[in-house]
């Protein structure tokens, strides 16, 4: 991109359908690599993520320029994901006890771990799932995920930090992987 957000920003306000592909393009694969990871499905996630930049730029005179846009976008991303995610709690509650059996007999190989740790992600509690995905896949710091998510640093930290603990114990009890006293401790 050679075109600073600002400035690209500031062409999409003035309606610029250009300047909004631009933008979007230049953000897509975060975006869904966001969303993917919060909802397991790529179908979900394409919707989630289309509906997340729509959002964005209606809601582009509200971005403050003094701040980084990824964080912010990526937080409007994680909100939609987490609607999404319960408004699918509220859908499935009727076949519950289906989806638990289906969970059972689609428990990953101990040999698969990527489909483990894939498995593991998805049963995280959302917010610690989108703090982790922010700051391990997308590379955010702890205060840009604060911001992004408007929630204290020391939340966000805990966050992430039950996020390990629970892949951890998650994935040894899979038997994804092997029980290492010390290493949990560094977790």
């Amino acid at each position: 991109m050679t075109e600073d957000i600002p400035t690209l920003v500031s062409r999409c306000l003035a309606g610029e359908q250009a300047a909004m592909r631009v933008l979007v393009e230049s953000h897509a694969g975060q975006v869904f690599g966001l969303c993917f990871r919060m909802l397991g499905n790529r179908h979900d996630a394409e919707d989630v993520a289309q509906e997340s930049f729509c959002r964005a730029l209606r809601s582009l005179a509200n971005w403050d320029a003094t701040r980084d846009f990824a964080p912010w976008l990526l937080a409007i991303a994680g909100n939609r994901c987490r609607t999404w995610l319960a408004g699918r709690a509220r859908r499935v509650k009727t076949s519950a006890s289906l989806e638990r059996a289906a969970d059972r007999s689609c428990d990953p190989a101990v040999d698969d771990l990527p489909e483990a740790l894939e498995h593991a992600l998805r049963r995280l509690r959302t917010e610690y799932r989108q703090a982790f995905l922010l700051f391990h896949e997308q590379g955010l710091s702890y205060q840009e995920i604060a911001a992004a998510l408007d929630c204290p640093l020391g939340t966000v930290k805990t966050w992430v930090h039950r996020a390990r603990r629970e892949l951890a114990q998650q994935l040894i009890d899979s038997g994804a992987i092997e029980p290492n006293a010390r290493a949990l401790r560094k977790v």
